[in-house]
């Protein structure tokens, strides 16, 4: 099983994802008006999609899951960069932080970030924090789910594919509990050597996941899912090599 989509939205997928597409240096791949869908190259076969759907409202105030672009010793050059493609500096109550909170065209907040060397070799997306009631918990959820390993990282637990490239996912402790779906989440491919769909949708069960009953998650190929904390992730259906 693999880690294989970062899922954004935005009332306009193809505006937003030309940004990423620039943002990120991003393979794009076939889409359609109501989608956008691009590839971000982390090693010889580790990859992530980023895939932006189209939602229909503004984004909401508190983000569950974002991301966080490296920076680093180049950090101003980057944010520059980033303005240019059409990113805005936002406040979101961060206060006086090391790192530059930015915005999307569409309002999609992240971060770039300064120097850490827990972001060696990750690319363009150093990180990706997730909410959670209990990082150590949530970890043992995605970790079965994607093979990926604990490593090195800056919040409480961390994980990153196995070749220790690429981003780091990170497991942060929530500051209020989850009340709305979120407008990022992820999602989770079986592949030929683990586990079929419905293999990998038992074993999210066995470790306190839930599948999703609200109307908007049903009708799909594939499955909508909570992890413990509440936050959305899906389950795709069918193999690819």
């Amino acid at each position: 099983m693999r880690l294989e989509n970062i899922v954004m939205q935005s009332r306009d997928p193809q505006a937003t994802g030309l940004f990423w597409s620039a943002a990120l240096g991003l393979v794009d791949t076939p889409d359609t008006p109501d989608d956008y869908e691009g590839r971000l190259w982390f090693g010889e076969d580790a990859w992530l999609d980023i895939c932006i759907e189209r939602a229909t409202e503004p984004p909401p105030a508190d983000w569950r899951l974002h991301l966080d672009l490296h920076g680093g010793g180049q950090q101003d050059e980057v944010v520059q960069r980033l303005t240019g493609l059409g990113a805005t500096r936002v406040d979101i109550g961060q206060g006086d932080v090391p790192w530059v909170v930015l915005a999307d065209p569409d309002g999609n907040a992240f971060c770039v970030m300064e120097e850490r060397t827990a972001y060696r070799d990750t690319g363009p997306i150093a990180a990706l924090p997730l909410d959670s009631a209990d990082p150590a918990r949530d970890a043992e959820l995605y970790s079965a789910l994607t093979g990926w390993v604990r490593a090195e990282g800056v919040g409480p637990v961390t994980l990153r594919h196995p070749s220790l490239r690429g981003p780091l996912l990170e497991l942060c402790p929530e500051p209020v509990p989850k009340t709305r779906q979120n407008r990022t989440h992820l999602d989770v491919r079986p592949t030929q050597d683990g586990p079929d769909h419905q293999g990998l949708v038992e074993l999210a069960l066995s470790l306190g996941a839930t599948v999703s009953t609200d109307d908007w998650a049903q009708g799909h190929p594939w499955t909508v899912m909570r992890d413990p904390s509440g936050n959305e992730f899906c389950i795709l259906s069918d193999l690819q090599d």
